[in-house]
């Protein structure tokens, strides 16, 4: 018998600031693991895609490392109504560093970006073993990556659940202290689905399987597969 249908993928990874080398990656990535995980994605940076029409063939809108002000007032209302009518969201890295004047996007992320040490190694603690985006992964996970510290803690959210943390005794440059979410997702108003992952710096992240499995996991549970 036929598998289910192809959901369909939106990866969008405009900048109006810091342009990230690993976007190319990102987008390569998710395109990728579409085969194996159920979608068919297409890639764009361009604003204009973010019409009702348009919006409404995806299942999920992947922003990859988005930095700036990516979208114009008619795209962030398109978004807006998307959203409203249940559309699902995976933020990964820099999508934190995106949209800070826009209420709804600060709603649906949890936490903007505040600062980072440099590259370095650390230890990801994984908090929700059966989720999705964590299954399978190590309950210590030693990866390198660039560690966003955020201007609030997404755990003091309601609705909030944070599925995996950074041991800021394992690095050096941390300022969250004991309590440093790193990945993180909710339900929304309108019953659509959000995580975000601040993994994902360094192109070598899109080669590891573990963090493609982790990619992966995040799609399909924001498709509610």
């Amino acid at each position: 018998m036929p598998g289910p249908t192809p959901f369909r993928v939106l990866v969008f990874s405009r900048t109006t600031g810091f342009r990230h080398d690993s976007i190319a990656d990102a987008i390569a990535t998710v395109t990728d693991l579409g085969a194996a995980n159920g979608y068919v994605a297409e890639a764009t940076e361009d604003a204009a895609a973010f019409t009702t029409a348009n919006l409404a063939r995806f299942a999920v809108v992947v922003f990859a490392s988005t930095t700036g002000d990516p979208l114009d007032d008619a795209a962030q209302a398109a978004f807006e109504a998307w959203l409203a009518g249940g559309g699902n969201w995976v933020g990964i890295h820099a999508a934190a560093d995106t949209e800070y004047a826009w209420s709804a996007y600060a709603t649906l992320l949890g936490a903007y970006f505040k600062v980072h040490p440099a590259i370095q190694q650390a230890t990801v603690r994984i908090e929700v073993a059966n989720h999705p985006a964590t299954a399978g992964l190590p309950a210590a996970w030693v990866r390198t990556d660039e560690w966003y510290d955020f201007q609030t803690n997404p755990r003091a959210t309601a609705g909030m659940t944070v599925l995996a943390t950074v041991d800021e005794s394992t690095y050096t440059g941390g300022t969250m202290g004991a309590d440093h979410p790193l990945v993180w997702a909710h339900t929304t108003a309108a019953g659509g689905r959000a995580i975000y992952t601040a993994m994902g710096h360094t192109t070598d992240s899109y080669a590891d399987p573990l963090f493609r499995q982790h990619l992966a996991g995040a799609i399909r549970w924001a498709a509610g597969r």
